[in-house]
């Protein structure tokens, strides 16, 4: 699927386009809703000048930002990009009414200038499902997201284009279709088991014949790139024909969003773009960590007095738990949390990765771990400085030593701050072991090389999903 890079985050056009559609019908529909409340069901004449209020258009434009980012925290555009109208409608209805309209009276209580009506609101949310949902309805139905999919031609058969080829077609919606698998070489192993196309022309050649949009180079042996072996020229042919020519690394981060342990070398990081931070973007980054925490305590104490009762009544003293973990650089620092597991879980003094339906888990510690309120606490690390809202979360250092040994480059995700929230909890599972690690690890790669506040505001708003629907939770 064609994508395009903003803020160093690759973002897919079809999405894009299609935001911009929602955001003018979101905006128009405030507009309807106020006149269908004040001129058509009210009293006030049709030649009024109420759409000259100058409170209107913040007013809209406010209605307009909290649907969409409500709506990309239920991942409705996932949802509509695999084809599953029926989720999207509802996700859809649950993100106007529910999510968005809770948000907008929090706004609403905070800045009661934009306060626009019950009625109002009421009417532009109805309005809004009404364009909206059969709009992306019809988008999703003319744009075609299989027609959208880069057709791409792999140069290498051996264990490296096998693995991209499986990554790619792992359960992932929109992204590149490989089409065929073409040897470097005679004597190049082969692992690939289907659609191994012979050499029967040059690349250009076969790339024109298969529709090719793109060519991938995913070699075994950097080496093999010498001599005769590859086709510089064709290469460099197709480029000029407009056919995209990439390497694996590039792919996995462009559609699948992580760096590809297997193809990163000590070179690629350091002459890779990204992987940078400047002294302004860490100031700017740090002051937002500041006011989104003091938004966020602001918000949840409730939540967390109510965790505090719940947690003391079933099972008593210590509300909170201190554990050890790794920060930036490598410096320890005491995350806290809220108990969830039952006193001296750890009783043999052995650091035990937490498990699928662990026994140590009480059943309060299992709501607050599904609903995310166990973590809270951890706002007051961000205030201290030891994490950032956004981030790898920090792990224990009793399995970074072992980590680090096991998975090279483990250490490079200790330059950022850890996060209470992260690039990987949204796109894999609770890690549990050394091989959820690795995978983890793509993600937290990814997200070092190519942070800003874009990505940042993404993840958090997309953690919102994480919370409702309780991902990656154990």
């Amino acid at each position: 699927m064609a994508h395009v890079r903003l803020f160093k985050h690759f973002l897919p056009y079809p999405i894009i386009a299609l935001t911009v559609i929602e955001a003018g019908l979101l905006y128009a529909s405030l507009i309807i809703g106020h006149t269908l409340r004040f001129r058509l069901f009210g009293d006030v004449p049709w030649d009024a000048p109420l759409l000259l209020n100058p409170m209107l258009v913040p007013s809209a434009a406010v209605y307009m930002l909290l649907m969409l980012l409500c709506t990309m925290a239920l991942g409705v555009y996932s949802a509509g990009l695999r084809g599953g109208n029926g989720p999207m409608a509802i996700r859809t209805v649950v993100a106007y009414c529910l999510l968005g309209t809770s948000a907008l009276t929090v706004i609403y209580y905070l800045f009661p200038p934009l306060y626009m009506g019950r009625g109002v609101l009421f009417y532009a949310t109805l309005v809004a499902l009404c364009l909206v949902v059969p709009v992306r309805w019809f988008f999703l139905r003319l744009v075609d997201a299989e027609s959208l999919r880069s057709r791409v031609l792999i140069f290498g058969a051996g264990e490296n284009a096998r693995r991209l080829a499986e990554e790619l077609g792992a359960g992932h919606a929109g992204v590149a279709k490989v089409v065929a698998f073409v040897q470097s070489s005679e004597s190049e192993p082969v692992f690939v088991t289907h659609d191994l196309r012979s050499r029967t022309g040059t690349l250009l050649e076969m790339a024109q014949k298969l529709d090719i949009s793109e060519i991938v180079v995913a070699l075994d042996d950097r080496r093999a790139g010498q001599g005769n072996a590859f086709p510089l020229n064709e290469l460099f042919e197709c480029k000029l024909h407009g056919i995209r020519v990439s390497d694996a690394i590039g792919l996995c981060e462009r559609e699948l969003g992580v760096v590809s342990l297997a193809e990163i070398s000590p070179s690629w990081l350091v002459f890779s773009s990204g992987f940078t931070s400047g002294e302004f973007g860490l100031m700017v980054k740090r002051a937002c960590d500041i006011i989104v925490s003091l938004v966020l305590l602001l918000l949840t104490w409730p939540l967390m007095a109510l965790a505090i009762v719940l947690i003391f009544c079933e099972s008593g003293r210590p509300i909170l738990y201190r554990q050890q973990r790794t920060g930036l650089e490598g410096k320890p620092f005491q995350i806290l949390k809220f108990r969830s597991m039952v006193t001296n879980a750890e009783k043999d003094g052995a650091a035990i990765w937490a498990q699928k339906n662990d026994s140590r888990i009480t059943r309060v510690g299992a709501f607050l771990r599904n609903t995310r309120i166990d973590e809270l606490p951890q706002l007051w690390n961000v205030l201290r400085g030891d994490m950032s809202i956004v981030g790898p979360r920090p792990e224990r250092p009793e399995f970074i030593q072992g980590l680090i040994t096991e998975l090279p480059y483990y250490n490079e995700r200790h330059h950022v701050k850890p996060g209470l929230m992260g690039w990987a909890q949204l796109n894999y599972p609770y890690g549990a072991s050394v091989e959820d690690a690795a995978q983890k690890l793509r993600y937290d790669l990814y997200y070092v090389k190519n942070k800003s506040l874009m990505l940042d505001l993404i993840i958090m708003v997309q953690t919102v999903q994480v919370i409702l629907l309780g991902m990656g939770v154990r």
